[in-house]
């Protein structure tokens, strides 16, 4: 019993999705007493900090991390470490090319983004981007030689200390703001020093780099880095687009990361689930077995979508259950916004697994495509609504003080205040569900112009999931 349970825990597999679970238990708890510890506004300005500095860490490391992953995994000793110092050269450009940018937005704009949402990200961003380049170089590395292990021990010293923070902070210290962040920046700093003490970053390696290296990695970047970053852009433009926002601004921010968060949540296993239909589609694709790949397809998507209905209908009953677990009864009013992204939920089986498929069968343009029209639709969708809306009723609220020959501007404030934010927000969720369907509708017609495909097909292959799924079990027994 005692070795079985070793072979367990050293197996890659299980470290892999210990490393994504208790990550992400550890991260959703740290939210949980963010959103309790913060002032609406201030919370606001948190999120869209994360949100804007993840959507550039993937920019800085979107471009090398699969390559590194692909390459280093089977290249000899001077080889990886030409790899590994190539990978750590291109890292330090980009950094250092949206460190100049952020800098010169913030010089030349410093009223306008002093006034935003997003004054604390042009503040920190630089110092935070050179403190985290060791760290998420070392997560490439890791995964490249296969030490799940590692990546669970890093990834725990940089969640796990700033938790424990969170927690002792609001039960006893109750600093704000300001000082979340420092304590925020010293965990990435204690996390890249640990790196690169044990060069699991590969630091060392730096004055190995080498031109016909960094030409590999940019070139086997292209079509996944621009997937990855517009799938990342798919989840964060409707907080970019609601913290620009001259109505809405960060207290709307703060109401929208608590449904999104929850949806976030939902993501993590569909992720997992479709990622493992992906080795069995692509072997099929290799070996010229279309047939093979399209039942892979209708059971996996169909029978993921089953297992979502009542996943999704009791989030939808339980909706204000949920997201006041999550932010407190001031977030309550947010239910309608969650209830919304329970649909959105029940699209995801299907547009994963479009995804994966185009991937499989050697179609990551197409793929790519996808995303492009999905991020656009989310983009003018997100636009039309906080904006436009925004606008007319600024136009309408004029027109009518002008003829009216009102000239007090609490009158012209209080009907402008008037129109509900979360009208908006909801708006914005429904435009989610709207992209999702677009991109439903790319990637099918992608897919089924390589493997002739019948969109009905997909619910009768979802009976037929678990019907080879019992049959198995009956047979074990």
């Amino acid at each position: 019993m005692g070795n079985l349970l070793t072979k367990i825990l050293k197996n890659n597999n299980f470290l892999s999705l210990a490393n994504n679970g208790l990550v992400a238990v550890l991260a959703f708890f740290s939210f949980m007493v963010l959103v309790r510890s913060l002032p609406t506004d201030d919370f606001g300005k948190w999120v869209l900090f994360l949100t804007t500095a993840n959507f550039l860490d993937m920019l800085r490391f979107g471009i090398t991390r699969t390559a590194m992953v692909r390459f280093l995994s089977g290249a000899r000793k001077n080889e990886a470490r030409q790899l590994i110092g190539s990978n750590y050269t291109i890292n330090i450009i980009s950094s250092i090319s949206l460190i100049v940018i952020t800098l010169l937005i913030n010089y030349y704009f410093r009223d306008t983004v002093s006034s935003s949402g997003f004054s604390l990200f042009f503040q920190w961003f630089p110092i935070y981007a050179v403190l985290s380049l060791p760290f998420n170089n070392s997560l490439s590395v890791l995964q490249a030689r296969l030490r799940f292990d590692l990546i669970l021990l890093v990834r725990i010293v940089n969640v796990g200390i700033f938790m424990l923070f969170l927690v002792v902070n609001y039960f006893f210290l109750n600093y704000g703001l300001l000082e979340i962040m420092i304590v925020y920046l010293s965990t990435t700093l204690l996390t890249s020093l640990l790196t690169m003490l044990f060069n699991w970053d590969g630091i060392r390696y730096i004055f190995h780099t080498n031109k016909a290296k960094i030409k590999v990695i940019l070139d086997f970047g292209k079509y996944t880095t621009g997937t990855l970053i517009g799938s990342n852009l798919l989840k964060s433009a409707d907080t970019f687009i609601i913290g620009l926002s001259p109505f809405l601004g960060t207290t709307a921010v703060a109401l929208y990361s608590i449904p999104l968060k929850l949806t976030e949540i939902i993501e993590i296993p569909v992720r997992s689930y479709a990622m493992t239909a992906f080795p069995g589609m692509s072997k099929a694709s290799i070996e010229g077995n279309k047939e093979e790949v399209k039942r892979l397809y209708y059971q996996n998507a169909g029978g993921l979508l089953y297992m979502l209905i009542p996943v999704m209908l009791f989030c939808f009953i339980f909706a204000e259950e949920f997201v006041t677990v999550l932010g407190g009864s001031n977030y309550a009013q947010t239910a309608t916004i969650f209830r919304i992204f329970c649909f959105y939920g029940l699209l995801l089986p299907i547009d994963r697994l479009t995804g994966v498929a185009l991937d499989s069968v050697n179609m990551p343009k197409q793929n790519f495509i996808k995303v492009v029209y999905m991020t656009l639709a989310n983009i003018i969708g997100d636009g039309i609504m906080v904006f436009g809306i925004y606008y007319f009723v600024l136009f309408i609220t004029g027109f009518t003080l002008l003829f009216t020959q009102v000239e007090s501007i609490d009158t012209f404030i209080s009907v402008l205040s008037g129109f509900t934010k979360l009208t908006v927000l909801e708006l914005v969720a429904v435009v989610t569900l709207l992209f999702s369907m677009i991109g439903i509708f790319v990637g099918f017609s992608y897919l089924d112009k390589e493997l002739d495909l019948r969109f009905r097909n997909i619910f009768s292959g979802g009976i037929s999931f678990f019907s080879v799924f019992i049959r198995k079990s009956l047979l074990k027994k």
